[in-house]
């Protein structure tokens, strides 16, 4: 394997601005990509108001020339009149930000890679042992067969699942396709650094839109986790979402006697989830509900009106 610092470079004073942020204290490092599996816009919403509401520095930025298939993933570009005006060009970057005490952490974030994973990983534990990072947490969302009536629930993962305490395992064992960002948390993992993952649980025939409730559970487990205080992002979340259920609402109340048993149906299953905790492996007991394929197709009218309203 080529040296991983080749993908890589610190911006002027950037590591040294995180050396003199933390000293002695190893900062918490967060983490997600575009491009994986997630339901709900969930980690992309956390990435996104984070960035948006928070202070923050660029500290090092990945060569994404070399990472990213931009025939795959073409990066969107602006035509005005008779010219191109504007690029977006991908970016994977690391950068410093501060809470709303003023604690610093930091996020890595921006395209999945698609090659040179392995390559990828490495650097980011180099990253990881340069910068002294005590804790790393990536989050994203799941596609679950839950209402949107409850509580979002969690999945935790890695070596540190204490610092999201109360959450059941759902199974003992499954493959599923890979990621960059598990990659990275299997090897921190594998090179003894501390590493808990977030997979927030979204009702699967809202996973294609964005479903702040899920993103709004994944910064509240951050913040429990870190002690990192994000009032503002929480609130601009915690507000979205109250707009986003009332809609959901309102298409269920408006909806046929189908689709209203199909939210009832999801509703009675995780209530006997919840109140069954003496069984093992509830998931595994038969419940008569629709399909994914006909949940998808009773909210196609409410993704629709969204899409169609400009939400």
């Amino acid at each position: 394997m080529l040296d991983p610092q080749g993908l890589y470079a610190y911006e002027p004073g950037g590591a040294e601005a995180v050396d003199e942020a933390f000293g002695e204290t190893g900062p918490v490092l967060l983490y997600h990509f575009e491009g994986y599996i997630d339901a709900g816009e969930t980690g992309a919403q956390v990435v996104e108001e984070l960035l948006e509401r928070q202070e923050h520095r660029l500290v090092a930025r990945f060569d994404a020339d070399r990472l990213v298939d931009y025939r795959a993933r073409r990066p969107l570009m602006t035509f005005k009149r008779d010219r191109w005006t504007g690029y977006e060009a991908p970016e994977i970057a690391l950068r410093l930000v501060r809470d709303s005490t003023g604690s610093p952490f930091l996020l890595l974030s921006g395209h999945e890679p698609d090659i040179e994973w392995e390559r990828f990983a490495a650097a980011v534990v180099q990253i990881v042992e340069r910068l002294g990072v005590r804790l790393a947490l990536n989050f994203h969302g799941i596609p679950m067969g839950v209402p949107h009536t409850r509580p979002v629930g969690l999945t935790p993962h890695g070596n540190r699942l204490d610092l999201v305490p109360g959450h059941r395992t759902w199974f003992d064992e499954a493959q599923v396709p890979g990621s960059a960002e598990s990659l990275i948390e299997y090897r921190l993992a594998e090179a003894g650094r501390d590493v808990l993952g977030v997979a927030a649980h979204v009702p699967h025939y809202l996973a294609r839109s964005g479903y702040p409730d899920s993103a709004l559970a994944v910064v509240e487990a951050l913040t429990a986790a870190t002690g990192l205080v994000l009032p503002q992002v929480a609130h601009a979340l915690r507000m979205e979402a109250h707009t986003v259920r009332a809609e959901i609402d309102r298409q269920v109340a408006d909806g046929d006697v189908e689709l209203v048993a199909v939210v009832q149906g999801l509703e009675n299953q995780y209530d006997a989830m919840a109140g069954g905790s003496s069984r093992q492996n509830l998931i595994a007991e038969p419940v008569e509900l629709p399909s994914a394929d006909d949940l998808a197709a009773e909210f196609e009218r409410f993704l629709a009106d969204r899409e169609d309203d400009g939400a």
